[in-house]
């Protein structure tokens, strides 16, 4: 697909991989709208970009309906999504509240959902579309530590495949990026830790991961690309 004049929705779009990939999709000359929960994060980010913003917590129902009502009033159609809100818990197995862990697949489960849901209405009416889910390295393998987000990483990746078989039909290439470790804040928010020793991913990469499975011409499409540091 041609990025130019494509129609971006990019959720956690204010901040780390989601801001990153929206600079770059609007300098390559697509329409971008970024959402997010914090409201001064969002305005400050799409001012810097010139792009739009829309302020939205993607796990309750009534702000994705809004934000979809939003973008056919304003677009009147979609090109791509990139479902890349998420947030991140890591603690042990007995310390871990249903309320942690709720609190991770309400954002990294529920709002990838009900995100999807909406933008595959879209997509299916047009006959087109472009999925891009934001999952990791930690839908492919377990770790210590890892009970809340590992488990919602595979729950997205089983998501993205079901969404794939249903879609295709429709012309829709619903794809996954899984990063290691990147560093952004997430890490530290996260309380996992960031190591910003210059070896590891920057939010640079994952775009441009992006970019590349977006403009492959769209009778092939890319199904996962997961991304390592080189020597980290």
């Amino acid at each position: 697909m041609e990025i130019k004049n494509a129609r971006i929705l990019i959720t956690g779009g204010a901040t780390g991989m989601g801001y990153e990939m929206a600079r770059l999709f609007k300098e390559l000359g697509a329409e971008v709208l970024i959402c997010g929960r914090t409201e001064k994060t969002v305005i400050e980010a799409a001012k810097e970009l010139d792009i739009l913003g829309f302020i939205a917590d993607v796990s309750k129902e009534k702000d994705v309906e809004n934000l979809f009502k939003f973008i056919e009033e304003k677009w009147n159609g979609l090109d791509v999504l990139i479902n890349n809100a998420g947030i991140g818990y890591f603690s042990e197995l007995v310390s871990t509240t249903i309320e942690d862990f709720t609190r991770v697949w309400d954002i990294n489960v529920k709002g990838a959902f009900l995100v999807g849901r909406e933008a595959a209405k879209i997509f299916t009416r047009q006959d087109k579309g472009n999925i891009i889910n934001i999952g990791s390295t930690a839908s492919q393998y377990g770790f210590a530590n890892g009970s809340a987000y590992v488990a919602s990483k595979f729950a997205l990746k089983g998501m993205t495949e079901c969404w794939r078989a249903e879609l295709r039909k429709h012309n829709v290439r619903v794809m996954q990026i899984n990063p290691s470790e990147v560093v952004t804040d997430f890490g530290e928010k996260s309380g996992y830790g960031s190591d910003k020793n210059g070896k590891k991913l920057s939010a640079s990469e994952i775009a441009h991961v992006a970019l590349s499975m977006l403009t492959m011409h769209d009778v092939g499409f890319i199904t996962d690309a997961t991304v390592w540091a080189t020597n980290p």
